[in-house]
């Protein structure tokens, strides 16, 4: 008898991130799509169209955190992006790892300027 590798005995394999990745880029875009509402609606509603009204929006701690979410929201829904391209088109595993691991400390690296930019004095 053949073994057809299907049915409830076959072998699985991969890292099944399926699920996850979904709900992580789902999760992500909503928190974009929320920050960008909230954004438009400081703009539309301001009454001061000039730098220190910019600066007097993020100078609210509450709108620096929201920017802050923001852009994690923003670092991680690339990672899983790009994670799956990588692991989709890319088949020679060192250079895959080698992919991942620039794209890691790129995003890390992206994360940190942004803390940086957002809490300059």
């Amino acid at each position: 008898m053949a073994n057809n590798n299907i049915g409830p005995k076959r072998l699985v394999v991969g890292a099944h991130y399926g699920l996850k990745d979904w709900l992580a880029q789902r999760i992500t875009a909503a928190v974009m799509a929320i920050y960008t509402v909230i954004l438009l609606v400081c703009f539309f509603s301001a009454q001061n169209f000039s730098y220190e009204g910019w600066a007097g929006l993020f100078a609210q701690q509450w709108f620096r955190i929201a920017t802050f979410v923001t852009f994690l929201a923003l670092f991680y829904h690339a990672w899983v992006g790009m994670r799956d391209i990588w692991m989709d088109y890319v088949k020679p595993v060192a250079i895959r790892i080698t992919l991942q691991v620039a794209t890691i400390l790129w995003l890390i690296a992206c994360a940190g300027w942004t803390a940086q930019i957002i809490w300059r004095a």
